[in-house]
């Protein structure tokens, strides 16, 4: 049985998308000239700043593109839906924000994303552009501890992008934005929780099978394999299992900072989110870390899907001016 979609053609799905957030965000964003899978903020990329190029696939709205803005970033290569874009759209991207200080490209962890992203930066080179990579890898279910870096990126994407883009619109140095980049990344952790599954907008057909009263710790923003698959527990105890596996990464010490989010991976309500996040609070005043801010609702989506992801990011005073800094996009604002 096929789901149900407001679609015209699934293989226009994310040209006419990307038709439509143009459209109704004219002041922020433009598509590059000859390249409409390259979305260029208006304001933003100038002479001397580091340009930020980010970008993946489709289906994770508002990641990439609702963070393409004055303060974040400069451009976001869109591919297909759970897709890595290809190398031209990420060159064009490049060309358009390089302000002559390089420039540096910052995804998710992922096969596709990393070959494709490779090459561009490979033919940026040839145009003397200089392009640094930051992979994000805050999934904390995909791999252990000692294997970070063959970890995925999931809804950790948020805090990452934020330290690196208040960074490039400092106009720190190409060394310093790299710098805080990998520390923001070292310093953020998320785990997620799948209900159901989502369909793509092609096939209109599950893209896994979960049991009416299942859920699946860990599992990935496309449908990767979680950690543990069992019977749906309460809204505390699925948090308390989450948090569990972050703070015993994240070891916090007692009067210590972070940013929280928690985030819908497309169907859970906000009802549902603010319960969780009314236990994340609970669990870390119990230990004595205070949150600086927090976000609730959906900040990097997996289409329809069903099910929430928390991610704690773990604050000094450098990464909270990061946080901090004021940013303008197309779907997200602070300061």
């Amino acid at each position: 049985m096929q789901t149900k979609k407001i679609i015209n053609d699934g293989n226009r799905a994310v040209d006419e998308m990307l038709e439509g957030i143009l459209a109704a965000h004219p002041r922020h964003l433009r598509s590059a000239d000859g390249s409409p899978r390259s979305i260029i903020a208006r304001d933003g990329p100038r002479q001397g700043k580091v340009g930020l190029v980010i970008g993946g696939g489709s289906g994770h709205e508002p990641t990439f593109l609702g963070f393409v803005g004055k303060g974040l970033a400069d451009a976001a290569a869109i591919g297909n839906v759970f897709a890595s874009p290809p190398p031209d759209p990420i060159l064009e991207c490049a060309k358009a924000v390089s302000g002559g200080a390089g420039v540096l490209f910052m995804y998710g962890n992922y096969a596709g994303d990393v070959m494709n992203f490779d090459m561009a930066a490979e033919m940026a080179g040839m145009d003397d552009i200089e392009v640094r990579t930051v992979l994000t890898t805050d999934d904390v279910a995909s791999a252990p501890r000692d294997q970070r870096d063959k970890r995925r990126g999931v809804a950790g994407n948020f805090f990452v992008f934020k330290a690196a883009g208040a960074a490039c619109d400092l106009m720190l140095s190409l060394d310093e934005c790299e710098r805080i980049a990998r520390k923001a990344n070292d310093h953020t952790f998320t785990m997620g929780v799948a209900l159901s599954p989502c369909s793509l907008p092609q096939t209109r057909r599950p893209n896994f099978e979960i049991g009416a009263d299942e859920m699946e710790i860990g599992m990935g923003i496309h449908g990767e394999p979680g950690i543990a698959r069992g019977k749906l527990g309460t809204a505390d105890g699925i948090t308390d299992e989450m948090l569990d596996k972050i703070l015993a990464e994240m070891t916090p010490r007692h009067g210590d900072k972070v940013a929280v989010l928690v985030n819908s991976l497309g169907s859970t309500p906000l009802m549902e989110l603010y319960i969780m996040n009314r236990r994340v609070k609970q669990r870390l005043d119990a230990i004595g870390v205070s949150i600086h801010a927090t976000w609730v609702g959906n900040y990097c989506t997996s289409l329809e899907m069903a099910g929430a992801s928390v991610t704690l990011f773990h604050l000094d005073d450098e990464l909270q001016a990061m946080l901090d800094h004021p940013c303008d996009c197309a779907m997200f604002r602070a300061g």
